[in-house]
């Protein structure tokens, strides 16, 4: 191993960032409020949820729960009885990186994962025909019978969908008569590339349920599950509660979204990391050896690079990043507090690396 000691910031994960300061600020701020009720009948919860029914233009409900595996899980149950079945794409992180927990919480619910060949499916997205095709596969009785689409947004590739996008994959839904779910862990920045408001990319669109995700883009901890369509909600709380899910201390979860959505701090932060993967990009994507998947319209760069290269840039300069992902490429994951003196000193370590591999 290397004495050369790991550099500060690294591109393995957004959740490697800390608490931005707004977040910080408020967190404090509820701490120093003397008592307050439990359970999430605290005056920050209700605060927050008034700002995320206000930023979503609608009369939503609104959940906390400690993370994205939950959020995801619980909110699939909701829309699911445990014969039915979840449409998603094969990279789809309830497919590939929640042990089991959709299925857990929802007594069996079965995901049915699109064809992976299709160029869509290759950036991790579902279209409209990829749905259709699952939904008329089977009709039997001895089949799950197909109930919700859940798509990500921004995708496991780093992929945004359009608002147009989001619209044929609902009303293709509709049609069906199944429900929309979005994993919306990194929905900040694919608002931030899009540019539309939060309404037009979610309910306005035809999704049900979003599960918007903090942790990535500054909160400590906690993501919101929003309800756009109210009667699905019904006895939500229930299963936060019987999931484990349910803080004694709700305000510390949910009182730095105050920073995060007061000034539009969750745009912000967004924009910032996004900005941060386009300079990455634009460092590396012509060095020799370096073959990027598709230029970032996230907060993600995914390349492909030679196994000496991850080699040198992990064992030797001490970087972090996943080498899993994508099919054998590599994941450079920027976040709302990546520096650009970081990004350039990496993206020179790669070119280093690379010019060594080549000679």
């Amino acid at each position: 191993m290397s004495s050369v000691p790991p550099p500060p910031q690294h591109f393995a994960s957004d959740n490697y960032a800390g608490m931005c300061p707004e977040a910080m600020h408020w967190f404090l701020e509820a701490n120093a409020s003397g008592h307050e009720p439990a359970y999430g009948d605290d005056r920050w919860t209700q605060r927050v949820s008034d700002r995320l029914r206000e930023l979503f233009e609608t009369d939503c409900d609104v959940y906390f729960v400690f993370n994205g595996t939950a959020a995801n899980s619980l909110a699939l149950a909701a829309m699911c009885q445990s014969y039915h079945s979840v449409i998603c794409t094969p990279q789809a992180h309830i497919e590939t990186d929640e042990c089991g927990g959709p299925e857990f919480f929802s007594n069996g619910s079965k995901l049915l994962t699109t064809d992976a060949s299709t160029p869509a499916a290759q950036l991790a997205k579902l279209t409209p025909d990829a749905v259709e095709a699952l939904v008329t596969r089977r009709d039997d009785i001895h089949y799950p019978k197909p109930k919700v689409v859940s798509l990500t947004q921004a995708t496991e590739l780093g992929t945004v969908y359009s608002v147009e996008e989001v619209r044929a994959i609902a009303a293709i839904a509709k049609r069906r008569k199944l429900r929309v779910h979005m994993d919306g862990a990194r929905f900040a920045n694919a608002v931030a590339h899009l540019g539309c408001t939060p309404s037009e990319i979610t309910w306005r669109a035809g999704v049900d349920v979003l599960c918007f995700g903090g942790t990535k883009n500054g909160i400590p901890v906690g993501e919101a599950v929003v309800f756009f369509d109210r009667e699905l909600a019904q006895d939500f709380a229930y299963r936060v509660k019987q999931a484990g899910q349910l803080a004694s201390k709700m305000r510390f979860i949910s009182a730095p979204w105050v920073g995060m959505l007061e000034n539009d701090v969750w745009l912000r932060n967004a924009r910032h990391a996004n900005a941060m993967a386009q300079r990455l990009h634009e460092a590396i994507h012509a060095l020799p050896g370096v073959r990027v998947m598709h230029p970032p319209q996230a907060n993600a760069v995914f390349a492909f690079l030679p196994k000496p290269v991850i080699e040198r840039m992990q064992s030797v300069r001490g970087w972090r990043f996943y080498d899993f992902i994508a099919g054998g490429g590599c994941r450079l994951m920027c976040a709302w507090d990546t520096r650009a003196e970081v990004v350039d000193a990496f993206a020179a370590d790669l070119a280093a690396a690379c010019g060594a591999a080549s000679r």
